[in-house]
């Protein structure tokens, strides 16, 4: 409830209004039934604007650390994740990924929406970057389609760092479901889940048009963050 009132009367209306994003392929989601919403990830509000312009209600797991925060600003933090559809996950690796990897079947065997960035981050210059084969596991576990989705010009209404939007259209494009059933049975197959994470990499590049870089982005972040040093 608290969800639907922020997305539809307290939140949604007001943002939509200013922004006003444009949609194209909100047709290709189906109404009912577990789907993964696979998308590029250009800016924080990502995880704002694809849950407003889509129907369904579309959950999103995100960094455990946005609902721990302390005082008045921890609260609102909290309280907008919440808004949103978020769910707090451990991405510290090992035992921690298997629980995220868990908590998303859960959605999915629910007949829910869940929202994926394959990148596995934000991508730090506006590029696409290698996928993660994370969301290839949980499509042939779940056995649900996939939808690759792009967010378009997000990066240039919130860039990296800063803390308010400026005013601008922003768009969101949603590509037809992928099927990967002919892999059934083969989610123990790293090869495997390198070919459909690829395959859908591609879909997401096709669609946004970004320059791709075969590598992960948190590489990238990492070797930046060394020279700065």
């Amino acid at each position: 409830m608290f969800y639907w009132i922020m997305k539809n009367i307290v939140i949604g209306p007001l943002v939509l209004g200013i922004f006003r994003p444009w949609v194209v392929g909100l047709e290709n989601i189906p109404k009912e039934g577990g789907v993964i919403l696979a998308s590029n990830h250009l800016s924080f509000i990502d995880s704002v604007f694809l849950p407003l312009v889509v129907p369904r209600r579309v959950v999103f797991l995100a960094k455990s650390e946005y609902f721990t925060g302390k005082g008045l600003k921890g609260w609102a933090t909290r309280q907008f994740f919440k808004a949103t559809g978020q769910l707090p996950i451990d991405r510290s690796g090992g035992k921690a990924s298997e629980d995220s990897l868990n908590t998303g079947l859960r959605v999915l065997a629910g007949g829910g929406v869940l929202g994926i960035y394959p990148e596995g981050t934000r991508s730090p210059d506006a590029k696409m970057y290698r996928g993660r084969t994370g969301v290839a596991r949980m499509v042939l576990e779940a056995g649900v389609p996939v939808i690759p989705v792009a967010m378009i010009d997000t990066e240039k209404a919130m860039p990296t760092g800063t803390r308010i939007p400026k005013v601008r259209r922003i768009g969101v494009v949603i590509g037809t479901p992928l099927d990967f059933s002919r892999f059934e049975g083969m989610e123990g197959d790293r090869f495997v889940l390198r070919s459909i994470t690829d395959e859908l990499m591609y879909e997401l590049q096709r669609l946004s048009t970004q320059d791709y870089v075969d590598v992960y982005a948190t590489s990238v972040k990492e070797k930046r963050a060394s020279l700065s040093r």
